[in-house]
C-alpha cells in the first residue's frame, strides 16, 4: 500500500478533508511509491490559519531564543542530511551525491540566518533634535507562503524559510506534488529543534493550494521559484492581492568559450553544468556559445567526456539519474527530435541510452547537439533536461549580442584566460548571475540569488541581505522622553533572555 503524504499543521501531520491524492513515483523504476494529499480550499485555509495564529507569539519571541532554535536546526540537519538526500533521490531521481550537494547549499542559508541579530540591527541617532532621538527598526511582515519547484525540494525552500523564520515570520511551504516528502522531513526536523507549533507549516497540493496562498489575506508575502509563465501568474495574482512577491522564473543559460580558454577545463565544466541533476536546474548551462575556431576541438572534447557517463539509478553509483516523470522525459526527448528535424547535428544521442537501472525508469541520457541556430526550439526554449546545445559564432561581440538579446537573464559564464575579456563581459552582459571560468555561478548565501529580465518578477532576490529585506519591513521611530527613569536592584550579570 503506497504511503500517504499529508499536510503539516502545529507540528503534526494533518490529513485534511479534501480526499484527493496524486501519485508519487520513483523515477528510477517508474513504480508508484506514495500518494500526496491535494488540498481543497478548506484544507488550505486551515494550514494558513495555523500560521496566522502562531505569528504574534513568534514575532514577539526574542532574537536570542529564535537563534537558539535555528542553531539547533542547523546541527540536526548536519547530523541527518544523509536521510534527506536519500528521500530526494527516491522521489526526484538525482544521484545521491548531487542530493547531498543540494542539502549543503541550503544549509549555507541556514547558517547565514543564524546571524540574524546582526542583520536586523537598525540605526540610531541620538539628539537628532533637542531631546529627540531617531532610530530605525526592521519587523517581520507576517505569515508568508513559499511555493517551491520539483527540482530542488530541499535547497529552494531553504533559500527562503530560514531567513523568514529567523526574522520572526511564520511560514506555509507548498512543495511540488512530484516530490513532497522532503518538506515533511524538514517540518519534523524543525519540531525536533524546538520550533513552536504553527511557525512552520506544509500545505500539499496543486493549483488550488497555490491560488489560496496567493489570494488569502492572512498571507503577507510570497516567494516562488518555477517556470516563467507560472512565475508571471504568481507575481500578477499575488501583487493584485496586495502581497509582496518575489517570483523567480525560467532560464536559458549561456556559456561563452573564447579561443584562448583552457579547453579541457571548459569541456569538463560544460559536461558538469549541462548534465548534472539531469539538466533539471535553472542554473544549468544549456547553450554553449563557441567563439571563432574553437568549436570543433571543444565539441570533440565534450563528446569524449559525455560518452563516459553512466545513466542509472541514483542510489547505485551512476553519474546521472533519470528525469522526474515520464511526461517530462518524453517532452525533453521531443525537443531532441525537433532539433534533429531542423538540421542540427546530434553528436551524442541520449535517446539511445542503455541505463544502469530498471527498464521502467524515466531515462534519457546526456545529449550533445552541435550546429544549432537561434531559431530552433532547442535554442529558444528552456528544455530543462540533459541537452547541451552548441551555437557557433565568429566573435566575442556576436556572442555577447546573442546573450543580451535573449529574453532570459538568469545565469551565464565565460571561459577565458584573458582578464580584460572577462572584466568586459561581467560589465556588459545583461544577466543577473555571472561566472568567470565557473559554469554554475550560484552565489554564496550571504549574497543574493536571482536573475534579470524574464527570469525574475519583483524587485527582490532570494537570500542574502535582499532576502532579509524581503521578509521584514522597515519602521522609522522618532522618540522624546522628558523624564526617563529606571528602578529596582539586580546584581546578577546581565544576560540575553
Amino acid at each position: 500500500m503506497p504511503t500517504n503524504i499529508h499536510h503539516w499543521i502545529d507540528n503534526t501531520e494533518f490529513p485534511g478533508s479534501g480526499g484527493e491524492f496524486a501519485p508519487i513515483t520513483n523515477p528510477a523504476t517508474g513504480a508508484i511509491t506514495g500518494r500526496v494529499a491535494l488540498a481543497d480550499v478548506d484544507d488550505a485555509r486551515a494550514v494558513i490559519a495555523a500560521a496566522a495564529a502562531a505569528f504574534p507569539a513568534w514575532r514577539d519571541t526574542s532574537l536570542a531564543k529564535r537563534t537558539t532554535i535555528l542553531f539547533r536546526f542547523r546541527e540536526l540537519l548536519n547530523e541527518r542530511k544523509g536521510e534527506l538526500a536519500e528521500i530526494i533521490t527516491s522521489e526526484h531521481g538525482k544521484v545521491v551525491p548531487d542530493a547531498l550537494g543540494e542539502v549543503s547549499r541550503g544549509q549555507e542559508v541556514v547558517e547565514f540566518a543564524c546571524g540574524i541579530p546582526h542583520l536586523l540591527k537598525g540605526g540610531f541617532t541620538e539628539n537628532a533634535s533637542t531631546n529627540v532621538d531617531a532610530f530605525s527598526i526592521r519587523q517581520p511582515v507576517g505569515p508568508v507562503g513559499i511555493i517551491s519547484p520539483f527540482n530542488f525540494p530541499a535547497m529552494v525552500p531553504m533559500w527562503f524559510f530560514p531567513i523568514a523564520i529567523a526574522a520572526g515570520n511564520t511560514v506555509v511551504l507548498k512543495p511540488s506534488e512530484k516530490d513532497p516528502s522532503a518538506s515533511l522531513w524538514l517540518a519534523r526536523l524543525w519540531k525536533d529543534a524546538g520550533l513552536p507549533d504553527g511557525v512552520f507549516n506544509v500545505l500539499q497540493g496543486d493549483k488550488t493550494a497555490v491560488d489560496e496562498l496567493l489570494e488569502n489575506p492572512s498571507i503577507k508575502a510570497i516567494s516562488f521559484v518555477g517556470s516563467t509563465p507560472i512565475a508571471q501568474y504568481v507575481y500578477a495574482t499575488g501583487t493584485a492581492a496586495g502581497k509582496r512577491v518575489q517570483s523567480l522564473g525560467g532560464a536559458k543559460n549561456h556559456a561563452i568559450v573564447l579561443p584562448d580558454a583552457d579547453l579541457d577545463l571548459a569541456a569538463d565544466a560544460m559536461v558538469n553544468a549541462g548534465f548534472g541533476s539531469a539538466g533539471e536546474r535553472c542554473m544549468a548551462i544549456s547553450a554553449l556559445v563557441a567563439v571563432g575556431g574553437v568549436a570543433d576541438e571543444l565539441v570533440h572534447k565534450i563528446a569524449e567526456r559525455t560518452r563516459t557517463l553512466t545513466t542509472g539509478d541514483g542510489t547505485a553509483g551512476a553519474d546521472m539519474g533519470p528525469l522526474v516523470t515520464k511526461e517530462h522525459r518524453d517532452r525533453v526527448s521531443a525537443y531532441v527530435d525537433a532539433g534533429e528535424a531542423a538540421g542540427a547535428t546530434i553528436v551524442v544521442d541520449g535517446r539511445e541510452v542503455r541505463p544502469a537501472g530498471d527498464a521502467g525508469g524515466f531515462w534519457l541520457g546526456p545529449t550533445l547537439i552541435d550546429n544549432a541556430t537561434t531559431d530552433m526550439s532547442i535554442y529558444t526554449d528552456e528544455i530543462f533536461g540533459p541537452v547541451l546545445v552548441v551555437v557557433r559564432v565568429d566573435s566575442y561581440d556576436e556572442a555577447l549580442e546573442l546573450i543580451n538579446a535573449n529574453p532570459y537573464g538568469n545565469g551565464t559564464a565565460i571561459f577565458t584566460n584573458d582578464g580584460g575579456a572577462a572584466r568586459r563581459f561581467q560589465n556588459e552582459v545583461e544577466v543577473g548571475m555571472v561566472g568567470i571560468n565557473v559554469p554554475i555561478p550560484v552565489p554564496m548565501a550571504y549574497y543574493s540569488f536571482g536573475g534579470w529580465k524574464n527570469s525574475l518578477f519583483g524587485d527582490t532576490h532570494a537570500h542574502g541581505t535582499e532576502g532579509v529585506d524581503f521578509f521584514t519591513r522597515a519602521k522609522a521611530v522618532t522618540s522624546r522622553w522628558l523624564d526617563p527613569s529606571h528602578g529596582g536592584l539586580n546584581l546578577g550579570f546581565p544576560r540575553n533572555t
